[in-house]
């Protein structure tokens, strides 16, 4: 479902001295591209993709493109400068919603395994699965109960069931979580 609406604004052929000074009144140079709109350079102001992230990284925006209105689009990739960590590049995918698509479902796990209640460590192994489905059928996160977990226990991609519509394309066997022993500490007597 598109959840917000998003405005791209057109980006001509900028030195690299211009589009520093962009980003530094807050915007972010970007590219959206895709089946209807080729591949169109853009300008998209950092406070709305860091609203879009904060609420929902993998929404479905309605994007006010330049010359081709208005489309849904997909962040396909979000580039951060290594130091500051800030947005400094964008790519959008124009979607079709009548095809289905590829992307990543994040995992929320819930509850506090028995397990560890009784002393055992939870270990994470994976924190989303990959998933195909059509776009109006795509999470932002799907909620896993880990509370019945006990030590020795694991929970595999098999053992997710999300609603109708959406295909599971992560490997089936591999593991999410396990609950295992904890590591008894040795110590060491001293002579």
């Amino acid at each position: 479902m598109m959840s917000n609406t998003i405005q791209l604004n057109e980006r001509v052929d900028l030195s690299k001295s211009k589009i520093n000074l962009l980003r530094k009144q807050g915007q972010v140079p970007a590219i959206v591209y895709g089946k209807d709109v080729g591949s169109i350079s853009v300008i998209v102001a950092e406070k709305e993709i860091l609203s879009v992230i904060k609420h929902n990284p993998r929404a479905i925006l309605n994007a006010a493109i330049p010359e081709k209105g208005n489309k849904p689009v997909l962040i396909q990739n979000i580039q951060r400068d290594p130091l500051s960590n800030k947005i400094v590049h964008v790519d959008f995918y124009q979607l079709n919603m009548n095809v289905s698509l590829d992307s990543k479902v994040t995992i929320h796990f819930s509850g506090e395994p028995a397990g560890v209640k009784e002393g055992g460590m939870l270990q994470v192994e994976m924190y989303e699965v990959e998933v195909r489905c059509m776009p109006d059928n795509l999470l932002s996160a799907f909620e896993v109960d880990i509370s019945g977990l006990k030590i020795g226990d694991h929970l595999l991609v098999s053992d997710l069931s999300f609603h109708e519509g959406i295909e599971v394309l992560s490997d089936p066997g591999a593991m999410l979580v396990k609950i295992s022993q904890a590591q008894a500490e040795e110590t060491v007597a001293s002579a």
